[in-house]
C-alpha cells in the first residue's frame, strides 16, 4: 500500500468527522495506491455511511481530503444497507479497509 501511517489517519479522521460523514462512516482505498510496484496515481476511496449522502458531503469530504494529503483524490460514495452498483462491487472487491487499519503500513 502506498498510503503512510499519517495519511491513513487523516484519510479516516476526515471521513468520520461529524461535520462530514458521521462516526459510523467506514473508508476503503482500492485502485492504484494498493499495489507497491506502481508509481503516482490518485486516491481511490469507497466510503459508506449510515446516512444519505448529498454532493455537497463528497465534494466537502473530497476537498478536506486532497487539501490534507496534496494529492488528486476519487471519492465513491455509499450508503450503508443500498444496492451497490456495478462499479462498487468491483471496487469492494479490491478494496482494503482504512478504518480496520490501525496506521501500520501494510
Amino acid at each position: 500500500m502506498r498510503l503512510t501511517p499519517a495519511q491513513i489517519n487523516t484519510i479516516k479522521s476526515t471521513a468520520t468527522a461529524t461535520a462530514v460523514l458521521g462516526e459510523g462512516a467506514q473508508v476503503w482505498l482500492y485502485g492504484s495506491r494498493l499495489d507497491d510496484q506502481r508509481r503516482g496515481g490518485d486516491v481511490d476511496l469507497l466510503v459508506e455511511s449510515e446516512r444519505k449522502t448529498t454532493v455537497m458531503d463528497r465534494a466537502r469530504f473530497k476537498y478536506q481530503v486532497e487539501n490534507a494529503l496534496q494529492l488528486p483524490v476519487d471519492v465513491l460514495m455509499v450508503q450503508i444497507g443500498q444496492k451497490a452498483s456495478p462499479f462498487e462491487t468491483i471496487a469492494r472487491a479490491k478494496a482494503l479497509s482504512l478504518t480496520m487499519h490501525q496506521g501500520a503500513e501494510v
